[in-house]
């Protein structure tokens, strides 16, 4: 089973997501001659501010919804529904970016391969996703409450992969990319939405099993296990850590 993404809720209520994502786009550092990849673009936000100082611009996310709502906010540039695993390309790119979307790939040697390929000899990349530790208050409190709620060992719906800087270089290295950059570090995320929106948004596949009966308990108990932690002054925060990543391929 996959994430599904609605689209809507992503636009309305987790802006964040691209917002944090600029000063990314500075660490890319576009040129007017670059043609560069963009994967997990989601609605196209970074991926316009990004084509608007490069050549030109490919966005690539395997969510057909997004990809839609992308071409209808940017009906000028290229968006194609792309898997990061198998993105197709061959030594198109000088550079790939991609922000707040690897860690939905637990095939991370397929991703790295894949977007390593899509590099020209000498081709940059940039990417920023969830890390070690990631979440892991919001974790806690699910895998908590689904279990309060029946669901047996909650942990094997988790669908994402946090890794230590260690772990993702290697990774990278294993894909013909030499890591220049690399750190793991706290990001505080107040959540437009509140915290309910942002597990409807992100954690369908732990939402998956639950029953209609079991779902008003869930929601209480899960907001009761995440206070203490999350929420403060009435806002509810997100735990994020980041892992930043600059490398270049051989």
């Amino acid at each position: 089973m996959s994430q599904t993404w609605d689209a809507n809720l992503y636009e309305k209520s987790h802006s964040f997501v691209w917002a944090y994502g600029r000063d990314l786009v500075g660490m890319l550092h576009p040129d007017a001659g670059d043609r560069i990849l963009d994967v997990g673009c989601g609605t196209g936000n970074l991926t316009a501010e990004i084509g608007a100082q490069c050549g030109a611009i490919v966005g690539a996310d395997s969510s057909e919804a997004m990809i839609a709502q992308a071409r209808l906010n940017f009906p000028n540039l290229r968006f194609e529904v792309r898997d990061a695993r198998r993105l197709g390309f061959d030594a198109e790119f000088d550079a790939v970016f991609s922000n707040a979307a690897l860690h939905w790939v637990k095939d991370a040697q397929m991703a790295a391969d894949s977007m390593s390929r899509a590099l020209k000899p000498g081709g940059r990349l940039i990417v920023e996703f969830g890390g070690k530790g990631n979440v892991a208050a919001i974790v806690e409190a699910v895998n908590r409450a689904l279990t309060s709620v029946g669901i047996a060992d909650p942990e094997r719906l988790n669908p994402w992969y946090f890794p230590s800087v260690d772990e993702y270089t290697a990774v990278l290295e294993q894909a013909g990319l030499r890591v220049s950059y690399a750190a793991l570090f706290d990001r505080w995320t107040p959540l437009e939405g509140g915290l309910v929106d942002w597990i409807r948004q992100f954690c369908g596949m732990f939402l998956a099993p639950l029953g209609e009966e079991q779902a008003p308990e869930f929601w209480a108990k899960v907001t009761e296990y995440a206070a203490p932690t999350l929420q403060r002054g009435g806002a509810w925060n997100a735990d994020y850590r980041r892992l930043r990543v600059a490398a270049t391929k051989h």
